[in-house]
């Protein structure tokens, strides 16, 4: 291969020293044949036979060193890279492109095979020396790719999605920080679209026992605000539940009519007012007569 290059590489040049040369006659005749009293016009001819000759002369020269055998190089040696080539790719300023380099240089080429029975990927890799090394990978399925979603969001549509709407899952997930398999957030559309994916039936509104509610619908039974319902479940007095951190409340119905969540919510109506014993009041009391 090297040998066929080099041979390419002379005919290019012996036919550029061909043309030279030719345009190099042609220069000279015309030279020739010009009127000597016609000075100007023949140092211009003499000025572009010139040039023809060290065309040529650039030419022989180009060839010359084109013959001109190459010195050998040494073989690189590979034995204390290959001693310490963890220290190599994980140095410091290392780019990827410089990893590129070192692969090919190390690498002769990969052979790939499929073992169908194990399910396994397996590549022969031939390094630089003769040595030959196997490595095995987990062929993917059908469908699978890099762009996955996560076995994490996997999970939480799993266990969200018996009580759950895929409205309420994707906002569960965005809150958590988990994004699709391409980095996105997620939304119902999304949802929907990894449950009929991964074949995960939703749970369908119109069957709906009543038994569990969300915030929302407790705070519609009970006549009162979401933020007052949040904080009687923190404050412990109703019982609610979470399938996982972040995700909706839901709350049991009889728990909404219990008496503790009765009295909580009657002392949080009732105006807070505490009589002091002497204690005198901020506005005096004015009759009709005038200040008393």
């Amino acid at each position: 291969m090297h040998m066929d290059t080099l041979s390419e590489q002379w005919r290019i040049i012996e036919l550029d020293l061909q043309q030279a040369q030719y345009e190099a006659t042609l220069a000279e005749r015309r030279y020739a044949a010009c009127d000597p009293d016609n000075r100007l016009i023949a140092a211009q001819l003499e000025k572009n036979w010139e040039a023809a000759l060290r065309r040529v002369q650039g030419c022989l020269a180009r060839l010359e060193t084109a013959r001109t055998p190459m010195p050998t190089r040494p073989a690189p040696d590979f034995t204390k890279l290959a001693e310490d080539l963890d220290a190599a790719w994980n140095a410091p300023g290392v780019t990827m492109r410089m990893r590129q380099q070192l692969v090919r240089a190390l690498i002769v080429d990969i052979v790939a095979d499929v073992d169908e029975t194990t399910r396994e990927v397996i590549l022969t890799i031939h390094w630089q020396g003769g040595q030959h090394s196997q490595l095995r990978i987990r062929k993917p399925k059908t469908g699978e790719h890099g762009c996955s979603t996560s076995d994490e969001a996997l999970a939480i549509i799993r266990s969200m999605v018996c009580r759950w709407s895929d409205q309420d899952i994707a906002a569960s997930l965005n809150r958590m920080g988990v994004r699709t398999g391409q980095g996105k957030t997620w939304t119902a559309h999304r949802v929907r679209s990894v449950r009929h994916v991964r074949d995960i039936h939703a749970y369908k509104s119109a069957t709906k026992d009543g038994d569990w509610v969300t915030m929302s619908e407790a705070a519609k039974l009970l006549g009162v605000t979401n933020h007052a319902i949040r904080r009687l479940i923190t404050d412990r007095v109703l019982p609610a539940e979470q399938v996982m951190p972040d995700a909706p409340w839901q709350i049991r119905t009889s728990d909404l009519h219990s008496e503790a969540v009765a009295a909580a919510l009657m002392g949080k109506h009732r105006p807070c007012r505490n009589d002091v014993e002497g204690q005198l009041p901020i506005f005096i009391e004015v009759s009709e007569g005038g200040a008393q």
